[in-house]
């Protein structure tokens, strides 16, 4: 026996007849005799206790057989009696309200309490009867079946049916019968309907639970000591009515055996509200639970533990706190019973469903370093059973006022014990299983403080011995001694054994997320390890960003000479992943541990800066101090990607340091002889590009930094932003000779002045024409604005400027100086295509011996649309041939021609469209129409007579003037007056 779980009373002796059948109702027992009798005995109080019963009442010619079998209806206040016949006694007073006659030689029955159905079975047959709910019973149903029923009870809307061989359930509705398997050859079938629904059903000493639909249950064996006659269910478990003694076994599998009590000549086994009753010959027996708790302290106490926590569950409901209180207990000493049996893992589970602080598991684990808290446990969670035996170390001992008693004699023992990694790997499970919550409650306990210092500092400040402080360098908010200690206890007892069980990487997995670790424990242990990953991770977590670069940056020259694998891990790149984040949230420090690594990773690094969203001018501030030659490239790689984003000032930089590059490409070729205008290296190639493509840079200071007598294609573009479109034009044709680009040049004017937004100056093209045909007053009037756009006041600037310039000054730099003291010829800036003609043809006559009337031509041929035709032919000399302005006068004529009859024929268009308008007007205006007697107003409904009218537009509707007028009045003010408006 494990554990008593029924106690045996005996409830009545010396029964006046030999009893055959037994039932109960309410404190009431029912005895049905041989002789056909009915006895009725009750006890002494109201409800069925261990007491003795008295004989209240016989009834003789109760039937006129034996009673074989009874059954109570208490919702019908009913009982079923099976002798000869099945008849039905009223409850109250035992006497006969019907006697079914179909079902005379009946040897079973079974009723179905929901739908008021009985099914009775006779030789071969099965009948199903209704009770229409007074007296009488209707049949529905009659079946036959294959052989003698011996057993059968209700199963959902079949009927399961134990007949001689075999089971089989059987279809209610079209009597369709499925077999399930096949019975015992010793022991008769034995159909028994549980709680949920299933049948047990009897094969020799195995009790085989199947579905309603006869499908066997895989774990559904109940393997008995002998085979049972009858079985009670009453849960939580079993009892077996055997030859000699009564079975009790549990109905949680694996079905284990409970208690057995022996009795003698035992007849029949029933159910009774509060407890089981046993019919003997001549006496009854009635066997009463134990209460759980009692049960439960029995189970705890012999090791049971697996059959305690079972029983828990039939606690009352309201003693909940009772019932978890006793589960938590029961939990801990089960953990610490397997923890010593070295089943870690299952010690674990039930460690986790005590909910018990995880301080207590973690004590198990001496090797395991905590940081100091100062959470003060309840002793009171760990034990309730005041009466359980004490218990070992590794079955959580309690004394007997179920205290935890922290000083035990196998203490040294336990701290001597070597962790294995099973150990280790099932508190691994644990702590992530119980980590979830805490993190979230940690998490809380921040935003909750958060919240309560953005609402007051006054009120925080009043309660400040509330808080303590725990060492983080996630932030210095107080911590209280709550969450989130628990979490970083947590957090550091996992770290601790993920690395003393080799998984490093789910160790960096852990500080990669939010965690509470504690720093100095475990810094402490990484850095005995040598686990650089993790140590790096717990500082980057911990806001210790400076000490994780110069740890990495460290371990990065170590990897240049050293073999180990982990130390390979780190290389210049990492220091940059590393950085990424940073570059938002404090991009001083990026910029300043950048430098570690922009010599051997230039690219990378200004990949970094311009995905960080790191400030263009601090970045390039940092560039110039430390890597001067990258500087370029960066600025490359921001206008690339964003020129409005970049400010004039980097613009102009840029642009400066291309500059800068050239000068001193030409200065080293023009000391060896070897400078040619016309020769572009990458860097010139740069520095053109930027000068047209840019717009930040002020052209007029790069424009005194260049040398007089190259860089004529640089000083182009420069006049070119300076709009001095005729001396852009000049050095192109008189300084590098080449049309083309001259040409280019003005359509690149001409398209971006030539716009809606845009007010076009002087056409760039006569410019270019003048400067073909006149070209000695082209170079008068350059070298007149050069000097005036160099002026005095600015040489002291290009002297300073650049040292390399001046090694390039030639007798270009000494011509100008020499025109700056001309300064009293006044020249304009602007262009020269207003001019008069008289200033046409003095230009005509002073450079007609040298003009380019070639190029003039090529030009007037190609941009003859753009060219203001009667203009270009007062600039042409007047020898030019007529024959060589075909090109330029055909197309313009034809195309002025068509102007002319385009025009011709609009104004054609237009004046027809007067005369039909015309016309249109006369005949409107020669309408009659008749006014009589008889014509009404259409608005004021009275007769037009001699009074002045008015006709609407349809030339039908009259009204008065006054009307219509007063009528207009009106629609005015209602739309907010429009004809004022209009006017």
């Amino acid at each position: 026996m494990v554990h008593s779980a029924y106690d045996s009373f005996e409830l009545l002796t010396n029964s006046p007849s030999k009893i055959e059948s037994i039932e109960s109702y309410a404190s009431k027992i029912l005895l049905g005799c041989t002789d056909g009798s009915l006895l009725v005995y009750a006890p002494a109080s109201e409800e069925m206790r261990n007491e003795t019963y008295t004989l209240e009442r016989n009834l003789k010619g109760f039937a006129r057989r034996p009673v074989i079998s009874m059954l109570v209806v208490e919702s019908r206040e009913l009982l079923l009696s099976l002798s000869e016949s099945i008849a039905f006694h009223k409850l109250s007073t035992f006497q006969t309200i019907a006697v079914i006659t179909k079902a005379k030689g009946a040897h079973a029955f079974c009723w179905d309490e929901q739908r008021g159905l009985l099914c009775f079975a006779r030789q071969k047959r099965v009948c199903i009867f209704r009770h229409d709910g007074g007296r009488g019973f209707v049949e529905m149903k009659d079946f036959g079946v294959p052989d003698v029923v011996k057993s059968m009870s209700w199963c959902g809307v079949n009927i399961c049916l134990g007949i001689r061989k075999e089971y089989v359930i059987l279809n209610a509705t079209n009597g369709a019968i499925s077999e399930v398997f096949t019975s015992g050859r010793i022991a008769p079938p034995l159909v028994v309907s549980l709680p949920s629904g299933e049948l047990l059903l009897g094969k020799e000493n195995i009790g085989v639970i199947v579905d309603q639909n006869g499908k066997l249950r895989p774990d559904g064996r109940i393997c008995w000591s002998e085979a049972p006659s009858e079985v009670v269910i009453q849960k939580p478990y079993a009892l077996a009515l055997l030859p000699r003694f009564v079975e009790i076994r549990s109905l949680r599998a694996p079905y284990p055996l409970i208690q057995t009590i022996v009795f003698r000549n035992i007849r029949h086994l029933r159910q009774s509200h509060n407890s089981v009753i046993i019919a003997l010959e001549n006496s009854v027996h009635g066997l009463f639970p134990v209460p759980v708790g009692a049960q439960i302290v029995q189970l705890t106490a012999a090791g049971n533990f697996e059959e305690a926590l079972s029983l828990c569950k039939l606690l009352p409901p309201e003693d909940s706190n009772l019932r978890a209180a006793k589960e938590g207990s029961i939990h801990i000493r089960y953990a610490h019973y397997l923890f010593d049996n070295d089943s870690y893992e299952e010690s674990m589970e039930h460690f986790l469903a005590s909910q018990v602080d995880i301080t207590h598991v973690l004590s198990l684990y001496t090797s395991i370093i905590l940081p100091k808290t100062t959470i003060v446990h309840d002793p009171d969670k760990l034990d309730i059973f005041g009466d359980a035996m004490p218990l070992s170390r590794g079955s959580s001992a309690m004394s007997d006022d179920m205290e935890p008693s922290p000083e035990l004699d196998d203490n040294a023992e336990l701290e001597s014990k070597k962790m294995s990694h099973n150990m280790l790997m099932a508190l691994i499970k644990y702590l992530q299983k119980k980590r979830p919550s805490i993190i979230e409650k940690a998490t809380a306990e921040v935003t909750e403080e958060v919240v309560f210092d953005a609402v007051g500092n006054n009120f925080a400040s009043n309660n400040s011995n509330r808080f303590k402080k725990i060492n983080k360098g996630r932030g210095s908010a107080p911590v209280s001694s709550g969450a989130r200690e628990m979490a970083s206890v947590l957090d550091t007892a996992l770290l601790q054994a993920l690395l003393l069980t080799g998984q490093p990487s789910m160790a960096e997995n852990l500080l990669r997320g939010l965690n509470y670790c504690d720093l100095k424990i475990c810094e402490e242990m990484l850095q005995e390890g040598s686990y650089h990953v993790a140590l790096v991770e717990l500082y980057k977590c911990n806001s210790m960003h400076r000490e994780a670069l110069e740890l990495i940056d460290k371990l990065v020259k170590e990897s240049k000479s050293s073999q180990s694998k982990i130390v390979h891990r780190f290389n210049p790149e990492a220091i940059i992943e590393y950085l990424k984040p940073l570059c938002e949230t404090d991009p001083t420090l990026a910029l300043e541990y950048s430098m570690l690594v922009l010599e051997s990773c230039p690219t990378q690094t200004i990949q970094l800066f311009l995905s960080g969203n790191i400030p263009a001018d601090m970045v390039n501030l940092y560039l110039k101090q430390h890597a001067p030659n990258l500087q370029a490239t960066y600025l490359e790689l921001v206008l690339s990607t964003n020129e409005d984003a970049v400010s004039g000032t980097l613009q102009n930089e840029m642009v400066h340091i291309y500059l800068s590059e050239v000068l001193d490409w030409h200065a080293d070729l023009s000391s060896q002889h070897q400078w040619d205008e016309k020769v572009y290296s990458p860097k010139r190639k740069k520095l053109l590009s930027a000068l047209e493509s840019i717009s930040g840079y002020n052209p007029e200071t790069l424009l005194k930094l260049l040398p007089s007598d190259a860089l004529y294609e640089e000083r182009a573009i420069l006049f070119g932003k300076m709009n001095q479109h005729e001396l852009a034009l000049s050095l192109y044709v008189h300084k590098l000779h080449v049309p083309e680009l001259a040409l280019s040049y003005c359509d690149h004017v001409y398209d971006s002045t030539h716009k809606p937004s845009v007010k076009s100056p002087s056409n760039i093209y006569l410019m270019l024409l003048q400067i073909y045909l006149n070209p000695r007053r082209t170079t008068v009037n350059y070298e007149k604005k050069i000097s005036n756009i160099l002026s005095p006041q600015s040489k002291s600037l290009r002297r300073v400027a650049s040292k390399s310039l001046s090694r390039t000054r030639s007798r270009g730099s000494r011509k100008i100086a020499a025109i700056e003291i001309a300064e009293d010829t006044k020249t304009s800036l602007t262009s020269d295509s207003g001019r008069s003609d008289a200033d046409m043809d003095e230009f005509i006559e002073e450079g007609s011996t040298s003009i380019m009337l070639d190029e003039a031509l090529d030009l007037l041929s190609r941009r003859w649309d753009r060219i203001n035709g009667a203009q270009a032919l007062k600039l042409l000399p007047k020898e030019t041939k007529l024959q060589n302005l075909l090109p330029f006068l055909g197309p313009l004529v034809r195309k002025s021609s068509e102007m002319y009859r385009n025009c011709s024929i609009v104004r054609s268009l237009r004046q027809s469209e007067n005369l039909q308008v015309k016309d249109e007007l006369y005949s409107k205006r020669k309408e009659v129409i008749k006014i009589s007697g008889d014509n009404m107003c259409s608005l004021c409904n009275k007769k037009i007579g001699t009074s002045v009218f008015a006709v609407y537009p349809n030339g039908k509707t009259l009204v008065h003037f006054v009307c219509f007028r007063d009528s207009q009045s009106m629609k005015a003010v209602a739309k907010g007056s429009p004809c004022k408006k209009a006017f």
